[in-house]
């Protein structure tokens, strides 16, 4: 009761305070073109390197759960893993990208959050709601998310250093240090992070007369490390370039399956490289850009008997783009797309894929009214030819700008989709089953919004979207003699039923989303800045099949945060309330509740103008929560130490 009473307090404050001062000067790039937030007729956020440092957050996927639309369905706290989902997508069709260039795994999308940078690192984070297909290709369903280092950005010159060192319940250590350095035509970057635990313990249950769970820790040692360059030949030349390693090891107990048998560990390390060539001209700019994803994973499902899973995954990606601006009305962009991907598996076997795809972008500007229209083609060895259209409008008023969106995505199955457990001998029962002819997604997304200013600072944003979809992809319960009719996979046991890979042929999902962004000056250099967002979300199949991860999203999602910066002290606090279809599975006496609503906090202190105290709290309240079956969230963990800005 204490805990919606708090937020309903927080919505009615949001309604009657008085602000000065919200910002849309800034040119997202996640939209290919130069525009600002207002010009692009899309529903986009950003979140800045001020707003991370003040956040109660320990990790990029706290980030990301802090804003409008976007639902991180985590298996475990402090970012040992959760799926990004948007706009009632499956975790597989949000695209992530990195200095603008695709990172999505091609094993599987629960990697996808295993970003390859540290808090500090970063500048700002883009977040792109509803279908970039034209602009990008395939994954770009639910929305694009463009995580923008400093090194990649025009950074003022000088030294930048910032980092925390917490320590916290359960052995927690908790760090991250960022440093760079622009001198003259030269700037360096580097960072490091660390999340690492012994982990919760969870107790022995009681399940019937004759079993028992057994306790676990669900322990992680999380390791983020990054290095990078660039150097301005002259005016016109520019290279950039990135090298960063993620290293994970971590108690995976139910994160993939409600098994009685379940007591996964696993460990998974990404390498990740990026290198771009920038020119520079008077109507445009070119650019090159090359970049490579090399991830292992080793899962072990049970100690007990055989079952260790080692993948190895790459993913080689080049793009060039050109950027010619005719006048101040009217610009282009164009480019093309290679990538290869590989697999080496000794449950999906061994597999590599080509890709290529070209688009062309045109912008027109006048007195207002904003149009971009892209168009591009992708050919791939999975599913041959898509074609992708998009159009955009705004037209901004001196308070108002009204935006639409209307075009078409499409996504590739992944290799687990198409190769899981396909390796395996006489696989048991209620297992997943991969299906290698399985076909592209694909669908048409459409969105109507506007943005209101009530005041310099206070700004009110709400739209309304659909898409229709076709061919989606996911796991439904299916008999042995029905897979064997469609595909030869697996070796299985007769009359025996598995969650097999298919195509659902039709799922239509719409929702409106509400956003109130507020940033207003007190005395002094005194700042309170308020974000509320709300998301509603609807999916229905003509088929009624069960499935497993179709409408496993959140049917109302709502955020809020609150950062009060006053004199030497700095407050932040979080809350996050979701509610969705329940879940129970008998074998493990566990339940998916309807609802939970979860509140972080954070209080620093300066102590000088470059170093400060931190005390953190992560779910007040204690909430018993999950987001997976199976897999518990932490409850509450407290945390603190120091914090520095140079």
């Amino acid at each position: 009761m204490i805990k919606r009473l708090l937020l309903l307090l927080l919505i009615l404050s949001s309604i009657v305070i008085q602000a000065q001062n919200v910002i849309d000067t800034i040119q997202v790039s996640t939209v290919q073109a130069p525009l600002k937030i207002s010009e692009t007729g899309r529903s986009i956020s950003i979140v800045t390197a001020e707003q991370i440092e003040r956040w109660s957050v320990t990790s990029i996927d706290e980030v990301l759960q802090q804003v409008l639309g976007v639902e991180i369905q985590s298996r475990g706290g402090f970012g040992v893993q959760g799926d990004i989902l948007m706009r009632g997508s499956t975790f597989t069709q949000v695209l992530v990208l990195i200095d603008g260039m695709k990172m999505n795994d091609p094993l599987t999308g629960h990697f996808n959050s295993y970003i390859p940078l540290t808090l500090a690192e970063i500048e700002r984070i883009e977040i792109l709601r509803g279908a970039a297909a034209a602009m990008y290709g395939p994954d770009a369903v639910g929305g694009v998310i463009n995580i923008i280092s400093k090194t990649f950005s025009n950074i003022p010159e000088g030294v930048h250093m910032n980092g925390a060192l917490n320590y916290g319940a359960h052995k927690l250590l908790n760090a991250h240090q960022g440093f760079t350095l622009k001198k003259g035509a030269a700037t360096i970057g580097a960072g490091f992070a660390l999340n690492q635990s012994e982990g919760e313990f969870f107790s022995e249950e009681f399940i019937d007369s004759t079993r028992t769970l057994s306790a676990y820790n669900n322990y992680f040692d999380l390791k983020t490390m990054g290095f990078s360059f660039a150097y301005e030949f002259n005016d016109n030349i520019r290279l950039r370039a990135r090298s960063s390693f993620d290293h994970r090891d971590f108690g995976a107990r139910y994160f993939y399956t409600t098994s009685v048998f379940d007591k996964s560990t696993e460990i998974v390390s990404n390498w990740w490289n990026h290198f771009q060539l920038q020119r520079i001209h008077h109507s445009g700019s070119t650019d090159f850009n090359l970049a490579h994803k090399y991830n292992t994973d080793e899962f072990i499902f049970s100690p007990d008997f055989p079952s260790t899973n080692n993948h190895v995954s790459q993913l080689l990606n080049m793009t060039l783009n050109h950027l010619h601006s005719f006048n101040d009305r009217i610009l282009i962009k164009a480019g093309v797309q290679f990538d290869q991907r590989q697999i080496e598996s000794n449950d999906r076997g061994d597999h590599q894929d080509f890709h290529f795809g070209a688009y062309a972008m045109g912008v027109y500007q006048s007195k207002g009214l904003n149009l971009s229209l892209s168009l591009r083609t992708d050919y791939d060895e999975n599913y041959a030819l898509e074609f992708a259209p998009q159009i955009n409008a705004s037209y901004v008023f001196p308070s108002l700008v009204l935006r639409a969106s209307a075009g078409r995505n499409f996504r590739a199955a992944d290799y687990t989709e198409r190769y899981v457990s396909n390796n395996l001998q006489n696989l048991t029962p209620g297992r997943s089953l991969g299906n290698p002819d399985l076909l592209a997604e694909n669908g048409w997304s459409e969105e109507i919004g506007l943005d209101y200013k009530i005041s310099d600072s206070w700004k009110l944003s709400t739209t309304v979207f659909a898409r229709q979809s076709a061919d989606l992809i996911d796991y439904v319960s299916t008999n042995q003699s029905e897979i064997g009719s469609v595909s030869e996979v697996g070796s299985l046991q007769a009359g025996a039923n598995y969650f097999f890979a298919k195509n659902i042929s039709a799922v239509q999902t719409t929702g409106v989303e509400f956003e109130s962004n507020m940033s207003w000056s007190l005395a002094g250099e005194n700042q309170l800045e308020w974000n509320l967002g709300y998301t509603y979300l609807n999916t229905s199949n003509d088929e009624d099949v069960v499935s497993v991860y179709i409408s496993s999203h959140a049917r109302h999602l709502f955020n809020t945060n609150v950062m009060l910066k006053m004199d030497r002290i700095d407050l932040s606090v979080s809350g996050l309330f979701k509610e969705r279809d329940p879940r129970f599975s008998s074998s493990i006496n566990s339940n998916l509740e309807n609802s939970y609503t979860v509140w972080n906090a954070r209080v620093g202190y300066k102590l000088t103008d470059h170093f400060g105290l931190n005390f953190q709290i992560q779910n007040i309240f204690d909430e018993q929560y999950q987001n997976i079956l199976g897999a518990r969230m932490p409850s509450r963990w407290i945390l603190g130490g120091v914090r520095w800005s140079l």
